[in-house]
Order: C-alpha cells, then structure tokens, then sequence
C-alpha cells in the first residue's frame, strides 16, 4: 500500500507541474484575486526595513501621488520592465511577509504560496474582523465559535494546526489564545501556507496567520478616521494618526478602535476596544531604537449555535439545505435519524443569562536594530504579554428525542497568561564565489505560565426547543490546570542566487520546548499522574527555489516540514495521553506572474502535505489516534484591470483532505475528512469607477463554500452555500472639506439574497450548529486628512 501511495503522490506532482507550465502560457483569463495595495519589498541587498515601508495606492490618483513622493533621480529613471517592488501589483505580490520569511522578501520572492491582505483592501472590502479578512483569502474559511474565536481552516487543516502570529509572535495555541479582533488597528493579515515552522515554529502544521498592527511611517502626520453603523445597530468607530514629530528621527503611530457588533440571535453581541501605538526614533544612520504597547478587549453574549433536530419532530419547520445526513446524540445518546434546522430556532439563543465571555490582553514590545558593518546588521525585540479570559455559559445544546426537548450543560473556564520572550536576528549579506548571499541567524527564547481554572461540576437542565427558559448559570465549582512551557529555538536561513533570475532559498530550525503540567480537582488534591513534565526537540525546515523565466513571470517550489502536538493542544496535553509530536511535510511547486504593465496578476499553486501522528476528536470529548493525515490541493487567484474603471477578480481553491490509518475499537474513520474542511473553495468580484466629479465606485463580491462535515465521523453535513455582497462607494472631493484630503461614503448589502447556511461546526460539540449571519445592510463614512 505505501508504494502504491508514493506512486500516486508523484503522479500527482508530476500532474501539479504539467498544469503549472501550461498555466504560465495561457492564463489571461484567469480568474483573479482583489487587488491588493502592496507594501514595498525588501531586496536581498542592501536590507531595508519594513518600518520605513510606505504602502502605495491603489488607484490612478494615489499612484500619482506615490511616484510625487520618490526623489527626483527615482522620478527620471526608465520605466523599468521587471515589475518594481515600489509599484502596486494587483495580487499585492510586492509585499514583504515577515511570517514567510526573516530573509525580507518579497511574497514573489518567496518559494511558497503567501498571501497579504492590506488595510486599503480590508477597508474597501468591509472585512469587520479577522475572520472576515480570513474568508476573503484563497481557500481560507473561518468560524468564530465561542469555544475558540476566530477559528480558520486551510489546505485541509484547522485550529491548533495553524499558528496564529501576533506582529510575528506566537503566544500559544489558536484554539485557546485567539479571540475575536476588530481590523481596524491592523496594517495587513499575511498568510502563510502549508508547514511552516521554520519561522513560527511548534504549531505550525498547516500554516500560520499574521496579524500585523500599523506602524509608524516617515514623513508629514496623516490622520484617518472611521465610523459604521448597521441594521443590526452594530457600530464601529476607529482615529488613528501617524507620521514623523518635530524630533528629528522619531516617528510614531497612534490608533484607537471600539466596535460593538450585535449577533442576528436573540441577545448576542461582541464589544471590542484596541488601543495601539509604536515609536521609530532613527538616533543615527546605523541605529535605530523602537517601542510599541497595546491593550486589546473584547467582551461577548455569545451564540453557541443551533441545535440538530429530528426532521419527524420539526415536520413543515424542518429547513432544506443547511444540514443534512443523520446523527445520534454524543451527549443524550438520542438517535435522531434524519436531521435539520428547525427554522424556529433561527434566531434562539439557548445561553443562559448571566453568560460571558471576556478577554483583556496587553502587549509590550521594545528593540533595537543596528548596522554593525555594510553588510551586517544586529536586530532584536524583547516582548511581555499579558492576558485575561473567562467563558461562563451554557455551551451545549443536544436534542433529546426521548423528551423532545434540549439538553443544555454549563462550562466555565478562565485564562491567566504570562509570557516574556526575545527573538534576535543577525542579518549577513555578502558574495560567495560571485555569488549574491543574505543569511539571517535567529535565536529566540520565550517563558510561558499559564494558570487554567475551571468547571469541576457541569450543571445541566433541559429546556423546550422554541422560545427556551434560559435561566441561569447555577453553581459554580472550580478545579485549577497550569502549564509552564520553556522555549528556545535556533534557526539560520539563507538565499542563494546562482544567476539574477534564479534563486536557492532554505533554512533549519532547531527548538525545545519544555512543558511543566499540573492539575489539582475542587479540593486542590493533584489529579493522578500529576505533576508530570516533558520535553520536545523538532527539527523543521524548507528547501526551495525560484526562478524568473522571463521578466514577471516566477515559478517556485519547496519542500517544508511542520510540527505541533498530536493531542488537542500543549495546554492541556495528559499524562494518560500520546505526548510525541506530530510531524508534517509538504510539496509545493507554483507560478507567480504580474504582467499588462502591472494591470494584471495571478498565481498558481500546487501541494501535497502529510501530516503523521495525529489525534482528532471523533465527537463530542472523545479523542481518538488517528495515524495519519493527507492532503492534497491545488490553488488559482489572479486580478485583472483591463480598463481604468473595471477590476476583476477572483480565486478558487481545490483539497482532497482525508485521514488515513484511523482505527480504533468503535470502528475507522479510515477516508475521511476533517471537520469543517471544504473541498471547493471560491471568491470572486468585479467593480466599476464611474469618474465623476464625485467619484462613485459599485461593486458585488460573491463566495462559494462547498460540503463540509462537523465531526470526523461525517455523518452530518453541513451544506454548500454561496453568498454575496455588493456595495457603492462616492468619494468626495476635497473642494468640499477642504480640511480633508479624502473622504468617502459606502453603503454595503452584506448577504444581499438572505441566504440560510451552516458556517462552522464546532467538533468538540457536535450536537448544535453555527450559522451564518442574514442581510444586513451597512453605512460607514473614512476621512484622511
């Protein structure tokens, strides 16, 4: 069988690089991804910092303006016929992705498939939070279930399988550290796909994301300012300010966001505060000192979703195309047999009253860099973060056919976190053999403490199904978990260009990782086979290439490994539980091609990734071994402006992700897929600029989401959904605020055909899902000035 395996995996890239040559022939049709604003790249020699970056326009205005700010040298030169890193590409290409490399190069520069999502397209866009951005990425979907906000999926991996990076930092597993976050404080969300330790490290199975806040630029003081509001009566409301200050060499940024979002269930809603700010102070032409804090909040009357429900029960309220398939109830045994949404329950909330679900979190980040010669520069960042989150609510929903009621059952758990760290790069370019060369040497250290109180008895009740008695949460009985995890990493990277189109490009990561777990019941006796401690070693890295066949036009590919652990999350790891690590590999090969003089762009990409060593929840809190995970995809984005008014866009992702080797005593799950992995992923848009004197601009957006199952028993599916948004903007000339440089006005239909669908299922409870929200109708108002 592992031959036949091979076979077919090299059948599949030798199919993958067929399709990658005929693709970089005839594609000016492709399908196309948004254009996206791009910040400059980083070239191999000499190196520049993406502080100092500029984010250029998107639009014809903007890009006059972007080439009066060049000096004048820059100005005069021949238009160059390799796409320069100053000028805007439509697939943002020219970005630089600190979580895809420390190297600084370019996403076009980069042997793997990495996406950056600007602020100017967040805005355009009206991606609210970074879920939002998440759904607007190549074969990304997301889910904001209140047990693990802000969860992703990609390639055919979800949760704790992609690192979540924070200004390129990791602070533990997404399924326990991340939370809802507002946009508006970030300069761009990068993502990197498939294993990807080499930069993040432990964790980072099937990828990571980045969330990048806005830095201090050089130059006079701009001043943003953004408001929204909805049929929900959700608004947001967002100042941010930055440029340099009357002290030579100091720069700054300043933003400060607060939203409150209301859910489309019954007394739902999320509030969010962000207030961010970074000082550059340039002492010297080889020196420069920075710091920046943040404090983030978010506070939630969640939706825990709605309850699976017999179709013979809800009978003429049993809905079609939400759900489908048959279930028997992980938590009341119930055999439901055929299963729906009853459409009474559309907008119920079963929490109890007195629910919450808070977090604060603080930041502290402080370095330096520092050229120590031409060719050798010294940078480092020391960081502290700090946070607080609690979950106090009814978390279960599970029909009890029996009763015909539901079963509801409470959860309580809090966070304590503190984590300090450095991370320490020494950047060396030089010429081997006549060869061009930049290695960056990384030594990062981190200290973790965790303190985990929660629920040491789960009240339970049963309430009706339509309009429920949601009482209150009941006794609250605690027990305490810690976690203490050391972590010290070395890792070197290197590009190589043997010509000055092609390029070698790889690195090595070595890592510990220490882990120190307690756990002590409602008396604060220790829990059998507590304390207890272990230690991991993983080995990751990349190997790859790049070339530039023709000016514009790159192939890529790379082999990468992963790494992270094979139970749930290092949180939380048992001593009863398989403590190795799992590990993961990837083949990727690809072409990237910006072309028309920068009006047009797309890409191609495709992979095969192993992951070895797994365990994955079969339902419920059962979690089972399941030896191996394979995946295997293909994706395709590209952009087009054909004329200045029009832009066309749009990308597609394909993945076959199933487990393989899944026995165990209750049966296999052998050729199945992952919870809330779709096999068809889809984005598409078009706008229109109609250049009047107020300028108005129209657009529609639509997404395609295909079948997804909710646990890895697939025996519930939730059904393919395409939904839409179209929107109108009018930009305001100047004449009429003359204190303000820019000012628009956008009216958007979110969900514009009210379509009723599954978005997330939550494995760990199987028995409720979330749906997505109806039409809403938005207007928002920004001012630069």
């Amino acid at each position: 069988m592992s031959s036949i395996r091979i076979v077919r995996s090299r059948r599949f890239l030798l199919a993958s690089a067929a399709l990658t040559s005929f693709a970089a022939t005839d594609m000016s049709a492709a399908l196309a991804q948004q254009a996206r604003e791009p910040l400059p790249a980083v070239e191999v020699s000499p190196p520049q910092s993406r502080q100092q970056a500029k984010p250029g326009g998107r639009d014809a205005a903007s890009a006059r303006r972007t080439a009066a700010r060049r000096p004048a040298a820059a100005a005069a030169a021949p238009k160059p016929v390799v796409p320069n890193a100053t000028v805007p590409t439509p697939l943002n290409s020219n970005a630089v992705a600190e979580s895809a490399s420390r190297l600084g190069l370019t996403v076009r520069e980069t042997p793997a498939t990495v996406e950056v999502i600007s602020a100017e397209t967040i805005r355009e866009q009206g991606y609210r939070t970074v879920s939002d951005v998440a759904q607007g990425a190549v074969g990304v979907t997301a889910g904001d279930n209140p047990s693990e906000p802000s969860a992703f999926s990609m390639r055919g991996f979800t949760n704790s399988q992609i690192n979540t990076l924070y200004n390129g930092i990791k602070i533990g597993p997404q399924n326990m550290t991340s939370r809802v976050m507002d946009t508006a404080n970030l300069e761009a969300v990068e993502f990197l796909k498939g294993p990807a330790s080499l930069i993040s490290g432990e964790g980072a199975a099937g990828g990571a994301i980045n969330f990048v806040t806005k830095q201090p630029h050089t130059g006079a003081i701009q001043n943003e300012a953004d408001f929204s509001y909805d049929s929900l009566n959700s608004f947001r409301a967002h100042y941010g300010s930055g440029g340099s200050t009357n002290v030579q060499g100091l720069d700054y940024r300043f933003d400060i966001s607060r939203s409150s979002l209301n859910g489309f269930a019954d007394d739902t809603n999320t509030k969010t505060l962000d207030v961010s700010g970074q000082l550059n102070y340039r002492i010297s032409d080889s020196l420069k000192v920075w710091g920046a804090i943040e404090y983030r909040e978010d506070r939630s009357k969640a939706y825990w979703g709605a309850p699976l429900v017999p179709v013979a029960f809800s009978g003429s309220h049993a809905t079609a195309g939400i759900v489908s398939g048959t279930y028997v109830s992980d938590f009341t045994k119930s055999n439901l047999g055929a299963i729906t949404i009853d459409d009474r329950t559309f907008n119920t909330n079963y929490n109890v009253l007195d629910n919450r679900n808070v977090a604060q979190e603080v930041w502290l980040r402080g370095g330096f860099e520092l050229k120590l010669a031409p060719d050798l520069t010294l940078k480092s960042q020391a960081y502290g973060y700090g946070a607080e989150r609690s979950w106090f609510n009814n978390e279960v929903e599970a029909f009890d056919s029996t009763k015909n009621q539901v079963y509801r059952e409470r959860f309580y758990v809090a966070h304590s976190q503190r984590l300090v760290g450095n991370i320490t790069d020494l950047v060396w370019d030089a010429n081997i053999a006549g060869f061009d060369n930049r290695m960056v040497t990384t030594l990062s250290s981190s200290y973790l403490d965790f303190v985990r109180p929660g629920s040491a008895t789960f009240p339970n009740d049963f309430v009706s199904l339509v309009d429920p008695d949601r009482g209150f949460y009941g006794t609250l009985l605690t027990k305490q978990q810690t976690a203490r995890i050391d972590n010290e990493a070395l890792s070197f990277e290197d590009r190589l260009k043997l010509t000055r189109t092609f390029s070698l490009i790889g690195g090595l990561r070595v890592e510990h990782i220490g882990l120190d777990r307690n756990s002590t019941d409602q008396f604060g006796l220790e829990n059998a086979g507590f304390p207890f401690s272990k230690s991991w070693a993983p080995v990751t890295g990349r190997i790859g290439y790049t070339w530039e066949a023709v000016p514009g036009l790159t192939f890529f590919s790379q082999y990468a490994t992963g790494a992270d652990i094979s139970a749930n999350n290092i949180f939380l790891l048992l001593p009863t539980q398989n403590l190795d690590l799992t590990t993961a590999r990837t083949y990727e090969t690809g072409v990237k091609h910006v072309l028309w003089d920068n009006r047009a762009e797309w890409s191609f990409s495709a992979y095969d990734i192993v992951r070895k060593n797994v365990y994955a929840a079969a339902g419920g809190q059962t979690l089972n071994i399941a030896g191996r995970q394979e995946s295997k995809g293909v994706e395709l984005a590209g952009a087009i402006r054909p004329i200045e008014s029009l832009r066309l866009w749009g990308n597609i992702a394909y993945v076959d992700a199933r487990y393989a080797d899944y026995d165990f005593a209750g049966g296999s799950f052998s050729g199945n897929t992952p919870p809330n992995v779709p096999r068809i992923v889809a984005n598409a848009g078009a706008s229109w600029r109609f250049f009047t004197p107020w300028p108005v601009e129209v657009g529609i957006t639509g997404r395609h989401v295909g079948d997804r199952y909710n646990t890895d028993a697939n025996t519930v599916t939730m059904n393919a959904y395409t939904v839409g948004d179209v929107y109108a903007f009018v930009d305001i000339p100047k004449t009429v605020f003359n204190a303000v440089d820019q000012a628009r006005l956008t009216f958007r239909v979110r969900n514009f055909t009210d379509k009723r669908y599954a978005i997330w299922g939550d494995p760990f409870y199987p028995d409720q899902i979330l749906l997505g929200a109806p039409r809403t109708y938005e207007i928002s108002a920004a001012f630069k000035w």
